[in-house]
């Protein structure tokens, strides 16, 4: 059959009904395994046809007897430029063949096939390929498939996505921060819930971005309302929880040992002498691993009883220290997730149920937020997780096939050997290397594949790669793509905002795609800053601040710590042996009965960048403030003391400890307290004197409870205005009596 005959047989199009126009733009002058190059026909005169010239990832057709073979333009040169305008150049276009489309009995190419079964011959004759081609390779069976965008070759022509494929065997979603990595996946998991309501979707959210994005069909977790239970973790997971340093060996064998007597007495319900007497050994059925409850008290309670049997105190010190870490754990709100249940029960079906969406209930993905939680278990969190997502799909037999996106994916399972948790990395690898034969999807997201475990990475048939501008990531991202397409990774530094190109199983072909827009209700929480519009104006509330500094605090304050009563306790035990400035230049403080020698002005006026110390009672008005000799005796009368600083002194404090006084009524020590005084209680009169002093150098005096003390000015104007001369006239006064 000649050339003419083949090409009237094989017409482009879809079916004979097309007309046998020839739109050809080249023929085959080289043919090597996956990759062809065409001669692009130039017209008379030497002009190249510009009437459909391919650009860069163009797919075109190219008939054969049975199949139309399509393939991607990856490359295109001329070889010999011309010098003159008039002279005839050669133009190449290098090909990637990437599948065929079989022909029915009709003659219509509408059957698509992955792969090339039939090459082309030298000499063929390659176009672009049609609309209906193009539908018939990209489209696929609509039942199965999904839209997520466009193609860029025809933006009339959807993207789709195969269900099954792309879940089957993993996915990957891959590009530089900025790029819309959140709103891909929010854009591809929406499009498949929409189709597939009854779906179990677990997403890790590092940073409480997808909330907003699946609001009518997740169930968001959160550290304040997520409950997975210490039992629930696996023997490293608790290791890394109560010890952390591996090194500790001693401590690591303690816990072997007695987690599983603590699990059996709590399922035995009964004390150790009862299953003693019962003839049933403590640790039978249960190991560090099984995932059944106990409760912390059974285990700190066989530490105590292994501490009390010890004859070697020196034996003690591992006990003792994992105790302690076991209170201080059980006892922080940050872990009151994992160890804050006033009762423990066996509840593992209810953290199933939740996690995993048995059943549905309208809710198909689950969100774990995990900011908010300690850093430091985090990762250990993500392993219990990614454990539990394997062991659930493998005991439910694959009945409940399940898929867990892993946002930031470099911190679960980074490519160094000594960085991330190592369960963890084993936990996720597992899920990609046999997830597959029980159901179990991966999805890995992130901004730095090269900082990604290449196994782990491999695993993944589909990717979808937005723009890369890094070598190392470009390199990392080829190598784990096997496509004849994989060519196209050229343009990767070049993709525009929502463009990705589409590799593997999931897609059809290797695609430049053009995302769809989702609603401004479903975007994630990841838009960048818009510097220039914040930068034209000031945040002029007066508590944004403060409401900052809570919610950085509330995010560390552990339960049995409260930043406002550590200060207030702080405050009230202040002494004058705390204050450097005291030290340095000289205290005002008097002895009962006696002057004190006279510094200078200077002297006594702390230091600008000395930290300022206040007494937690409210700061007494300037009338009940002045000096006078009776006020003076008053003040040093062991008969009436300071009520905000007086305290009971400890068994080993003397009451006399106020410095010895000479005859000549001269203080020995410069820092020493009033007379009838406990020695860590300041002079109410040295008090003052600091106050008067530190007040006007600060330009400020602030109470710490705000309250205005009895007879102070109504108006807070003729306050503010009134206070410095005041406490002024104070100063000099308290100074000219310590004179005389």
């Amino acid at each position: 059959m000649s050339d003419t005959a083949a090409m009237q047989l094989a017409s482009p199009g879809v079916g004979r009904s097309t007309p046998p126009t020839d739109k050809s733009i080249g023929r085959i002058v080289s043919v090597t395994g996956s990759k062809a190059i065409v001669l692009l026909d130039s017209q008379p005169g030497g002009q190249i046809n510009f009437r459909e010239r391919p650009d860069m990832g163009t797919l075109l057709a190219i008939d054969t007897p049975n199949t139309v073979v399509l393939a991607i333009v990856s490359a295109l040169s001329v070889p010999v430029p011309a010098t003159r305008e008039d002279e005839a150049e050669i133009w190449i276009a290098e090909l990637g063949l990437v599948g065929e489309l079989w022909r029915d009995k009709e003659g219509n190419a509408t059957i698509f096939a992955r792969g090339v079964t039939a090459y082309p011959s030298l000499g063929n004759r390659v176009r672009v390929a049609s609309k209906a081609e193009l539908a018939a390779a990209f489209c696929g069976d609509p039942d199965r498939s999904v839209r997520i965008g466009c193609i860029r070759q025809d933006s009339t022509i959807p993207a789709m996505i195969r269900v099954d494929d792309l879940l089957g065997k993993h996915f990957a979603i891959l590009g530089t921060t900025g790029t819309g990595k959140s709103c891909t996946t929010a854009l591809i998991l929406r499009s498949i819930l929409e189709r597939n309501p009854a779906a179990h979707i677990v997403l890790l959210d590092p940073h409480n971005e997808y909330a907003t994005a699946f609001a009518e069909w997740a169930e968001v977790i959160s550290p304040r309302n997520m409950q997975l239970p210490f039992w629930l973790l696996n023997f490293e997971e608790v290791v890394e929880v109560l010890i952390t340093d591996q090194s500790r060996k001693a401590e690591i064998e303690i816990l072997q040992e007695l987690i599983p007597i603590a699990k059996a007495r709590y399922s035995a319900g009964r004390s150790r002498e009862a299953l003693r007497r019962a003839g049933m050994p403590e640790q039978v059925r249960f190991t560090v691993d099984t995932p059944v409850p106990y409760r912390i008290s059974d285990l700190t309670g066989l530490i105590d009883e292994r501490m009390g049997k010890l004859e070697n105190k020196k034996d003690l010190s591992p006990y003792r220290q994992l105790k302690l870490r076991i209170d201080s754990i059980s006892q922080d709100a940050r872990y009151a997730f994992m160890f804050g249940s006033l009762t423990v029960y066996d509840g593992m079906t209810q953290v199933l149920s939740r996690i995993f969406r048995v059943p549905v209930n309208n809710k198909p993905i689950t969100i774990v937020e995990l900011t908010g939680l300690p850093t430091e278990i985090i990762n250990v969190v993500v392993s219990v997780l990614a454990r539990m997502t394997f062991d659930f799909a493998h005991w439910s037999e694959g009945k409940v096939p399940l898929n867990i996106v892993c946002e930031e994916a470099h911190r679960y399972v980074p490519a160094a050997d000594h960085m991330g948790f190592e369960p963890c990395k084993r936990a996720i690898a597992k899920i990609a290397k046999e997830g597959r034969k029980y159901g179990v999807s991966l999805c890995i997201v992130s901004q730095r594949p090269a900082e990604v475990d290449p196994t782990i990475l491999s695993q993944c048939n589909t990717v979808f790669a937005l723009r890369m501008s890094n070598d190392r990531d470009q390199e990392i991202v080829t190598s784990a793509i096997s496509d004849t397409g994989s060519g196209l990774l050229e343009f990767l530094p070049s993709l525009g905002q929502r463009e990705a190109l589409a590799f593997g199983d999931g897609v059809a072909l290797p695609v430049r795609i053009k995302f769809d827009e989702l609603p401004v209700g479903c975007l994630p929480r990841s838009t960048t800053a818009r510097f220039t519009e914040h930068w034209q104006r000031s945040v002029g509330d007066d508590g944004f601040l403060e409401n900052v500094v809570e919610r950085w605090r509330s995010s560390d304050i552990s339960a049995g710590g409260d930043i406002t009563g550590s200060a207030s306790f702080s405050a009230e035990e202040y002494t004058p042996d705390d204050d450097d400035a005291d030290d340095d230049a000289g205290s005002f403080s008097s002895a009962a009965g006696a002057s004190v020698s006279s510094p200078n002005t200077a002297s006594a006026q702390p230091r600008a960048s000395e930290p300022y110390r206040q007494p937690s009672a409210a700061m007494p008005s300037a009338e009940a403030t002045m000096p006078s000799a009776d006020a003076t005796a008053q003040f040093q009368s062991p008969a009436a003391p300071e009520p905000s600083l007086r305290r009971t002194p400890s068994s080993d404090t003397s009451p006399n400890r106020a410095a010895p006084v000479d005859n000549a009524g001269t203080k020995g020590s410069g820092d020493a307290p009033l007379a009838g005084q406990p020695a860590y209680a300041p002079s109410r009169l040295s008090t003052l004197a600091q106050q008067a002093a530190a007040a006007p150098r600060s330009g400020f005096a602030q109470r710490k409870d705000n309250t205005p003390p009895a007879g102070a000015q109504e108006n807070p104007a003729d306050e503010q205005r009134d206070q410095p001369s005041t406490l002024k006239s104070l100063r000099e006064r308290l100074i000219q009596r310590q004179q005389r």
